[in-house]
């Protein structure tokens, strides 16, 4: 497999914008059936990174975090993009109760807040994107690192 944009990188911004950023360029080089596993604590920047795949897809109109709807579908872009948050969702069982599986493994880009929640779902990921907060004030560190060819 050839390295991808942006995929196996670790950086440092300083502003929600420069995260949006790092996002819109992952989203360059993301292709049909890729899931993107986001892991951070509360705040972190997980959905302004979100904001940032949509802008990269193309996806036009607000993008917001699906904490209570769980999902959000964004068409309109190149591929379509399933931003799912699983925050409420505390284990396994939840997880399969809610019926994901046909977004997560669909030929669309699927983008999963609080991927860590759910035992084992990272291994269905393409890509890791942790988040941390950095020394400065509204800084962040993030490592994109592409764990997995899609089979």
């Amino acid at each position: 497999m050839t390295e991808r944009r942006n995929v196996n990188v670790r950086q440092t911004t300083e502003t929600p914008e420069e995260t949006a950023a790092l996002g819109e360029s992952l989203a360059e080089g993301l292709t049909p059936g890729d899931v993107v596993g986001l892991v951070g604590e509360l705040g972190a920047g997980k959905t302004c990174f979100v904001k940032g795949v949509a802008a990269g897809l193309g996806v036009a109109g607000y993008v917001k975090s699906p904490s209570y709807t769980v999902i959000n579908v964004y068409e309109g872009g190149r591929l379509p993009l399933y931003h799912i948050d699983l925050y409420r969702v505390s284990s396994s069982a939840d997880f399969d109760s809610i019926g994901l599986e046909e977004y997560i493994y669909s030929e669309g880009i699927s983008v999963i807040e609080w991927v860590d929640n759910v035992v084992g779902l990272e291994s269905d990921c393409t890509v890791i994107v942790t988040l941390k907060y950095a020394e400065a004030e509204g800084a962040r560190e993030i490592k994109i690192e592409r764990v997995k060819s899609k089979e």
